[in-house]
This record gives C-alpha cells, sequence and structure tokens, in this order.
C-alpha cells in the first residue's frame, strides 16, 4: 500500500527543479576554486605582489616572500572556505525553495475553503499537489451544494406539511364546532359532518407520521434479520391493507406473484419497501386502472416488478428516488407525501445488496426490486 502511494504522485518536476539548483551551485563552487587557482599564478599573482609592495611600502623581494607565505602556503585552506561558503549559498537557495513551496501549499489549502469557480494555481513543480488540491475543493464543493440542498428540501417539506396539518386541523374543529353548539341537528346532517372530520383526523394523522418519517430517518446503521419469505403471501397481505385506498382511486391489484417465489431478507424492512411502493402506484398512478405485481427467479437473484398505468418523466426517474423528492409538483393533499418513501425503499434495498430502479414509457411506469438469492438454510419467516 505504501509504495503504491509513493506512485501515485509525479515527482519528476520538483525533483529536476531541486536537481538542477544544486548542480548549477555545485558548478559555480568548482569554477570558483579552479578560477582561484588559476588567478593566484602569473600576473594576478604579481598584481597581488605589486598591491603589498606599494601599500606596506616594502621593497619587491619583501613583498614576494610575504605573498608567498600567506596565498600558497594557505591555499587549500582559502579553497576550503570558498567551498564552505558556496554550500551555506546552496543550502540557502534550497530553503528558500522549500520555504516558497510550502507557502503555496499552505495557501493553496487556504483557498480550498474559499468560494467559486477560481482554480488553485500553484508551480509547475506542484502540479501534482494543484492537481490534488483542486480535486479536493470540488468535491467540498458538490458536498456542500449537496448538504445545500438537501438542507433546503427537508425545510421546504416541513414548511410544506406544517402548512399541511394546519388545514385538515383547523377542518376537524371547525367540523366538530359545528356539531357540538348544534345539539339538534339531523342525524343524517351529523353524520356527515362526522364522517368529513374522520377524513381529516385521518388526514392529519398521516402528515404526523411523515414529520416523525423525517426526524428518523437513518437507515445505515440497522441491522438486518434476514430468513426466508413467502412473497406471495406478503403481497396478499399487504394489498389487503391498502383496500380502502384502492377502492376511493378505483385501482386494483393485480397479484401474479407464484406461490413458490421465496425471497430472502429481513421481513419487516422488505414488507416496508413493497408498502412504499405500493403507495406511489396508488398516489400516482390513473384512476381506475391496475397495478400488476409479478416475480420471477433468475440465476443468482429474484426479480419484483411493480407495473401501474402513469407515465413519470424521463428527466424526473433519476431524482425519484432522492430524499424529501416530491414527483407531485402540485402537492395534492390526497397524495402528497414527504418525499422519503422511494428513499427508504431505495436504502432498504441496498442494505440487502440488491438493486431497485424504476422505468417509464408507452404510458406505463415499472419498479423493479432486484434481490440476491441466498442459501436455503434460512429460517422461514411469516410475513408482516
Amino acid at each position: 500500500m505504501k509504495a503504491n502511494k509513493k506512485q501515485k504522485y509525479d515527482y519528476s518536476k520538483l525533483r529536476r527543479t531541486i536537481f538542477i539548483d544544486g548542480l548549477i551551485i555545485t558548478a559555480c563552487a568548482i569554477l570558483a576554486v579552479l578560477l582561484f587557482r588559476a588567478l593566484s599564478r602569473g600576473r594576478f599573482a604579481n598584481a597581488i605582489v605589486t598591491w603589498i609592495e606599494r601599500t606596506f611600502s616594502m621593497d619587491y623581494v619583501s613583498a614576494l616572500l610575504t605573498y608567498h607565505s600567506i596565498i600558497p602556503f594557505n591555499l587549500d585552506v582559502i579553497i576550503g572556505i570558498v567551498i564552505i561558503l558556496f554550500m551555506f549559498l546552496l543550502f540557502g537557495m534550497l530553503l528558500k525553495s522549500y520555504t516558497k513551496y510550502f507557502n503555496e501549499v499552505v495557501t493553496g489549502v487556504e483557498r480550498i475553503m474559499v468560494s467559486g469557480d477560481e482554480k488553485i494555481a500553484l508551480s509547475p513543480e506542484l502540479e501534482f499537489v494543484e492537481r490534488e488540491l483542486n480535486c479536493v475543493k470540488e468535491n467540498l464543493k458538490k458536498r456542500t451544494s449537496e448538504a445545500q440542498q438537501a438542507e433546503q428540501q427537508k425545510n421546504d417539506l416541513v414548511v410544506y406539511l406544517a402548512h399541511d396539518i394546519k388545514t385538515p386541523l383547523t377542518s376537524v374543529i371547525g367540523y366538530l364546532s359545528l356539531l357540538d353548539e348544534n345539539a339538534d341537528m339531523p342525524n343524517d346532517q351529523k353524520s356527515k359532518y362526522t364522517h368529513i372530520a374522520w377524513e381529516k383526523a385521518s388526514r392529519l394523522e398521516t402528515l404526523i407520521n411523515e414529520f416523525f418519517e423525517i426526524t428518523r430517518y437513518n437507515l445505515q446503521s440497522i441491522p438486518l434479520k434476514k430468513s426466508s419469505i413467502d412473497l406471495c403471501c406478503m403481497i396478499t397481505q399487504i394489498s389487503v391493507e391498502f383496500y380502502p385506498r384502492l377502492a376511493l382511486s378505483g385501482k386494483e391489484i393485480e397479484n401474479d406473484i407464484g406461490e413458490d417465489i421465496i425471497i430472502h431478507g429481513d421481513s419487516e424492512k422488505m414488507a416496508r419497501v413493497f408498502n412504499n411502493i405500493l403507495k406511489n402506484a396508488i398516489a400516482y398512478g390513473e384512476e381506475n386502472s391496475k397495478i400488476r405485481i409479478s416475480a420471477e427467479n433468475q440465476p443468482g437473484k429474484t426479480v419484483v416488478r411493480f407495473e401501474n398505468e402513469g407515465g413519470i418523466p424521463e428527466d424526473k426517474l433519476d431524482s425519484i428516488f432522492d430524499k424529501f423528492y416530491r414527483l407531485n409538483n402540485a402537492r395534492s393533499s390526497s397524495t402528497g407525501g414527504a418525499g422519503l418513501g422511494l428513499a427508504i425503499a431505495r436504502d432498504i434495498v441496498t442494505l440487502h445488496e440488491g438493486e431497485i430502479k424504476a422505468e417509464s414509457g408507452g404510458g406505463l411506469t415499472v419498479f423493479t426490486v432486484e434481490l440476491p438469492s441466498a442459501p436455503d438454510s434460512l429460517p422461514p419467516s411469516t410475513p408482516k
């Protein structure tokens, strides 16, 4: 793993720049030594002797002896001092380069948090660092945007639900007040008002449950209790529970699942998946239509299909599984939900290492749930 990490980045430009800087300093040191050796002979040596003779008022012989006692005898020491000076110069230049690069990296890191589309630009030698910092900035920008969008969707949903709760609550209070204030009201009118109040109270209960759904939406840490599930029996039980809602919209569930189809998973959570898909089909399907449910075993998996009349725009198919997404822009009070049902269904299926997808065309919408097959050793489960 460590070896792979080292090979991940291209340090060639940085290494080349540092190597060239060091090479130039070393070459300069060698040239300085050679030049000093050359200048310590011939005319340069005579010029130094003449300078000593004139400066210290010596004769030529004394000046020549003085020169030879200082320069040639201490030439190695002088050359060593020159080399040391150049080494200090080399280290100083290298430290300056490193400081420059570190400052650029620190500035780049600080600019990660700066909003805007402006790219982080570093020296060519730090191209690999520049690329990584820009990648981090883009990912951070994307995640921040997604978080803000999700938060905005959630806030909008809470506002919408709060408004929707107020409407049925006002109706319940109004009709109950009429019943309370008019004791001699005809029975048929009492029955009508009572029924309306009950409908509004039921709607109010649904909206309150959706509030709870929003606050407890977190399935990532929930353990699964897998078992063998009789799919036909489970769908039959769920269909019976939906009978009142089906009757109101004139819809009908057609269960075409064979009695030999067995799925493997957490029965309670899979019932929730199918329940949420059916809720969506009932809410957004065409009036007086059929919802057909079928299933088949394929190599390594079981495929369950929910087909209903009614299309979904192609540009919205990728969004219907997002949290708090509402397909019905009109937000009808009869069909409006929190926009969590399909998102929860997707998370549960993903926890089962399966896949859920939606297709729409020709006036039909098909939800497909694919679940992996499991060993027959799993304990049987009673559908819930």
